[in-house]
């Protein structure tokens, strides 16, 4: 058993109190298998029947345990069964009464976000995937804490480039339906390769078909903690500069092992992992893009960015481990440019570009992450961008993502505001070039040679 030193819960202190050391999220994992039924009144009643019974006290919990502890406890979320695995044969406008079911459950609850509005469509799509695809722009327009993702491709079974051309469509209307309110809506939709089971962190957060019943996953974030880390340093060289990096998480990460563990006994459910991402917020200095300017880039996106952000991502997740035998998720560093005052600064002053963003998302840990691109995009431009983007995953056998919003008459040179974590996304340039006969050839694109493991 570790010791607990006095300097060691000094430094905790300084890291909640002037780092902006937070857990982003206690994230409870439910079930709605036995919620089915052939009657869509009697499923949304059993669904919202039993996520108001088993997560009646996440809030009030997640409150106390910040309380008791002084640590943040930002948000508390639920997250669901993927919803076309019970639809059984719901048409569009059923899963739609679905989704208005768990949004009504929600503030039942109080929660902050409730996720799981999903598919698993990476082979091929069931009738209920399809139909849930076609539902997703009024569902998440006619919804405030509902998230929706799909999961449209992984190293085992290649690409669904139908679904992204679903998804590419969806994407579209979606951005039309909420112009009014900057295309809010696709701030609530990811499309993933290789989407985890237990992610805590929204949009892309379900309940994974070999989880248990119900199940405590947290998420714990830090990056001004590993920012102000690597600047005490100095100029020190890479050796050492990851060690400091794999001690700064292994601490960050003992937090959310505490705040988990207590969360999990207090709700009577089984603690599931501790998702140690760097998860950045619009505040100054809570940037994974100054963690890399830390390290000496005089910019985020300059030459050598995809370097610092690999060492970064992998130190991060070896200090992890160390903390916790139950680290999962996702687990590394994001990079979302409206989240991320440092990103957004860099976009603004000209400094990185979707092409570089693309480039480092092979290092990090999910994807292009709430990207602002022009309203006028085609649809075939913003398929082909999640496409570029989910092969990156499925080559490298990792979780990519696309959270991509076409803002509804906006260019390159504005921005749009989503207020609260979301922040400010500048709009960023596209290629002029079209995808379009690309797109349209439809189909699977196989799987890679080494997915042949077995």
């Amino acid at each position: 058993m570790s010791i607990v030193t006095t300097t060691d819960i000094l430094e905790t202190i300084n890291m909640i109190q002037h780092e902006n050391l937070d857990v982003r999220t206690i994230t409870m994992g439910i079930s709605l298998y036995d919620c089915v039924s052939d009657d869509i009144g009697r499923l949304c009643d059993n669904i919202y029947d039993k996520i108001t019974k088993r997560a009646e006290n996440i809030v009030k919990v997640g409150d106390g345990i910040g309380k008791k502890y002084g640590i943040p406890i930002v948000n508390k979320r639920v997250s669901v069964t993927p919803v076309a695995l019970i639809g059984g044969k719901s048409s569009a406008d059923d899963y739609v009464k679905i989704a208005k079911t768990l949004d009504r459950a929600a503030k039942e609850i109080g929660i902050n976000f409730i996720g799981g509005y999903s598919a698993l469509v990476q082979k091929g799509m069931s009738r209920g995937g399809e139909e849930l695809i076609k539902s997703i722009p009024q569902a998440l327009t006619e919804t405030d804490f509902l998230c929706s993702s799909l999961n449209v491709a992984s190293t085992k079974a290649g690409i669904n480039m139908d679904a992204i051309y679903m998804a590419g469509k969806a994407i579209k209307e979606l951005a039309y339906l909420t112009k009014d309110r900057n295309s809010i809506g696709c701030a609530k939709f990811v499309v993933f390769a290789n989407a985890p089971e237990d992610n805590p962190f929204m949009a892309g957060a379900f309940h994974g078909i070999g989880e248990p019943e119900c199940v405590i996953n947290v998420g714990v974030s830090g990056p001004g903690v590993v920012a102000a880390a690597i600047k005490r340093a100095g100029n020190c060289d890479f050796g050492e500069l990851a060690n400091i990096i794999k001690k700064t998480a292994y601490k960050i990460t003992s937090v959310g092992q505490l705040v988990a563990t207590d969360a999990a006994a207090e709700l009577g459910v089984p603690f599931g992992i501790v998702d140690l991402s760097l998860a950045p917020t619009p505040a100054i200095g809570d940037s994974v893009a100054r963690i890399l300017e830390n390290m000496g880039l005089e910019r985020c996106g300059t030459h050598g960015t995809t370097a610092a952000l690999a060492m970064l991502n992998d130190a991060v997740k070896k200090g992890g481990v160390m903390a916790s035998s139950s680290v999962g998720g996702l687990s590394g560093a994001f990079i979302p440019v409206s989240e991320d005052e440092g990103m957004i600064e860099a976009v603004n002053v000209g400094a990185l570009h979707l092409n570089k963003l693309e480039a480092m998302t092979a290092v990090c840990s999910v994807g292009l992450d709430m990207i602002a691109i022009p309203g006028d995009t085609p649809v075939e431009t913003i398929c082909g961008i999640i496409a570029d983007e989910i092969a990156i995953g499925v080559v490298n056998t990792k979780t990519t993502a696309a959270r991509l919003i076409p803002a509804y008459g906006k260019k390159v040179g504005d921005s749009v505001d989503f207020g609260g974590l979301l922040g400010t996304a500048p709009i960023m340039e596209v290629s002029p070039y079209s995808s379009c006969e690309f797109i349209h050839r439809g189909g699977h694109i196989p799987a890679p040679m080494h997915s042949l493991k077995n």
